[in-house]
């Protein structure tokens, strides 16, 4: 009986061994019936594709071997492992480019936290950190300059963070020649590619290779290199593919087969079992046939289609009619036609006008081609001297690549106006939410967050980008908020560039009365210390619910805010000052309040030089640094004696108002 006791646990033990084998190692050949690990928009479609995503926005999906896979040996050494995939980005528009997706390992399905967009579901702005435990090896789409991606088209080795520590552009060598010709790999062109991901745990090697589908594996890799996962990986791991959509765009990231095996080679695939790609439609043209009755009406009819289509050609180029010089030529797919801008804006008509400012009118629209939502600034702007180099700043912000800037697409010129082409921000500029009144107002936690994402973005244009960028013009009305209330610093057409360690070229006075640095007034040169007297003012606005500058009811002398705030911060009630819709029940919220009044002053200091640099604005916001017990007497100054001691005349200058100028009295102001 013992024997027979013996010989069961025998077997049980081999079944259970055998079981651990095979769960590290599969092969799909495609995923009808396949029971995976799904969230997000991730799905199995009836063909057996592995869908990721579909066509709704700024959402993600994951997809992962639904038990996790053992990485190392009981003696704690990282083993071996080796994959094989056939995948396709399929988008409506080719030509446009979406975000891509990745393969992973990661010790959790669970990535509830990660943001999608150029976030790819892996990670979020906050959690690049070896805690996360996640190596990826992503086939990434769009170039983002915080990731210091190399270009719109590459392939990347990620560990724990987005920054990739090896890439290369997409693509394989053909072996064709002696010197292995390198050919290049378009990731969004909608054709099924191949990944083959090997890792050699003994000495470290990590090899990516890639090829079009259906082609044998390339004797050399895309990307070789030694990576140490001894402290990345854990015993138990989960492998999986994540993708994301964006703003614009959407593509379908599709899996079409898998195959996975630790300690060994993965297995290959059977390109006769993997399911097809779904086809975009195209629409079916009948041939019109033209019966011709008698044919003196037909050369009649001719003439008269003739002569209108003479008629309409001669009207409509001279309502699209736009300035192109030969100079402008080189920008290419920066400048837009007025026609594609007319008609994406229905004419430009007031029921898409978004807002109105002393530089130009706002409009939303929908570009025809592309299906994308877009906002278009007509700026009027004088042709002439100096106009080359405008429109070449204007192309060269249009590279400026970070989560708290609008992304300038492009623009177009036509007679004497400019029209500045942005991503559109469904929820409008914060301005909005401060002043009208049929807006629900935001919560201190709100506006805290919008105030460090404008801070980020200004640390990215002064000191982060390959120039410096002087906005020239930082207020509520242009800082633009997305779908989710995240800042993005907009409307960039007076803003000015300049190599670092050197001073920006400007001849005349340019800004928002309330905003403009009193050293700015004088000498009409912007820096970026007057950036931060701007920022300070906005600082101030964005705390107290009110504009820099108001006119007392009755009378003609004007109040700034920053001097009413200074008179609260001497009699210590400065929290008197913030918005009164703010409640400010913890004291958490009440400490960073009167940081950011404080903060705000400071920024506003008459004198350059005592104003914080950027960077050390963020290390204040973020709690990284205390701000500074400033004297009051430091602090202590009038703006409207200060704008007259420095010369300001306004002569010589373009200033732009607010849409509506508040007027209040005294006692109301300090009421409130």
């Amino acid at each position: 009986m013992s024997s027979i006791f013996t010989l069961f646990f025998f077997f049980l033990f081999l079944k259970i061994a055998t079981c651990g084998v095979q769960n590290n190692n599969f092969n799909l050949n495609g995923f009808g019936g396949a029971k995976l690990d799904l969230d997000g928009i991730a799905s199995i479609t009836p063909e057996g594709l592995l869908r990721l995503t579909n066509a709704t926005r700024m959402k993600a999906g994951h997809a992962f071997h639904p038990v996790p896979l053992r990485f190392k040996s009981p003696a704690g050494e990282t083993l071996s492992f080796s994959t094989t995939f056939v995948f396709a980005i399929v988008s409506k528009y080719s030509d446009v480019s979406s975000h891509g997706m990745a393969f992973l390992v990661s010790p959790t399905v669970n990535l509830s936290t990660a943001l999608p967009s150029q976030y790819l579901g892996l990670f979020n702005s906050e959690n690049c950190s070896a805690a996360n435990h996640v190596l990826a090896v992503e086939l990434d789409t769009i170039e983002n300059q915080e990731f210091a991606d190399i270009n719109d088209n590459h392939v990347g080795i990620d560990v724990n963070c987005l920054k990739s520590v090896y890439s290369r552009p997409a693509g394989y060598y053909s072996g064709r020649a002696t010197d292995d010709q390198f050919e290049s790999l378009n990731l969004h062109s909608g054709e099924p590619m191949q990944v083959w991901v090997d890792f050699a745990g003994g000495d470290m090697q990590f090899n990516v290779t890639m090829s079009p589908a259906q082609m044998p594996k390339p004797s050399r890799p895309l990307l070789s290199a030694t990576v140490n996962l001894s402290s990345v990986v854990y015993d138990q791991m989960y492998v999986g593919f994540s993708a994301t959509t964006g703003s614009s765009n959407q593509p379908s990231h599709y899996v079409l087969g898998w195959s996975f095996m630790v300690n060994g080679e993965a297995e290959s695939l059977d390109y006769r079992k993997l399911p097809q790609l779904p086809r975009l439609p195209r629409s079916k043209q009948k041939p019109k046939h033209i019966v011709v009755w008698l044919l003196p009406l037909a050369i009649f009819t001719f003439a008269l289609m003739v002569a209108a289509t003479v008629i309409l050609v001669v009207r409509r180029r001279i309502k699209y009619a736009e300035v192109l010089e030969d100079w402008e030529k080189e920008y290419g797919p920066h400048r837009f036609s007025y026609k594609d801008l007319y008609c994406a804006t229905d004419g430009f008509k007031d029921n898409g006008l978004l807002g109105v400012g002393g530089f130009g009118r706002v409009y939303r629209g929908v570009l025809r081609a592309s299906n994308i939502e877009v906002a278009v600034k007509r700026v009027s702007h004088k042709s002439g001297q100096g106009m080359k180099e405008f429109v070449a700043e204007i192309v060269s912000i249009g590279k400026l690549r970070h989560r708290n800037v609008a992304h300038l697409l492009g623009y177009c010129r036509r007679k004497g106006e400019l029209l500045l082409v942005y991503d559109y921000m469904p929820n409008g500029s914060l301005d909005k939410y401060l002043y009208d009144q049929t807006r629900p107002s935001l919560n201190w936690a709100q506006r805290f967050m919008i105030i460090k994402g404008v801070a980020s973005a200004i640390l990215y244009l002064h000191e982060e980008w390959e120039q410096v960028v002087v906005h020239r013009d930082i207020k509520a009305s242009n800082v633009l908020l997305d779908g989710e209330l995240n800042a993005k610093l907009g409307d960039f057409g007076l803003a000015r560039l300049c190599k670092h360690g050197t001073d920006p070229r400007t001849t005349r006075i340019i800004g928002t009365i309330g905003y403009l640095a009193p050293e700015f007034t004088r000498k009409g040169k912007a820096t970026t210390m007057s950036d931060i007297f701007s920022f300070g003012a906005f600082l101030l606005e964005v705390a107290c619910g009110r504009r820099p500058l108001v006119v007392e009811a009755g009378e003609e002398e004007q109040v700034f805010l920053v001097d009413w705030v200074l008179e609260n911060w001497k009699a210590r009630t400065v929290l008197a000052t913030r918005d009164q819709r703010l409640g400010l029940e913890e004291e958490r919220s009440a400490m960073e309040m009167e940081m950011v009044l404080k903060l705000g002053c400071l920024c506003s200091h008459p004198m350059p030089e005592a104003r914080p640099s950027m960077r050390r604005v963020m290390q204040f916001l973020d709690g990284d640094k205390t701000l500074p017990d400033l004297s009051l007497a430091y602090m202590s100054f009038s703006y409207p004696s200060l704008m007259q001691n420095q010369g300001y005349d306004g002569g010589d200058c373009i200033v732009s108002i607010p849409i509506s100028v508040a007027t209040v009295s005294t006692s109301s102001l300090n009421a409130r």
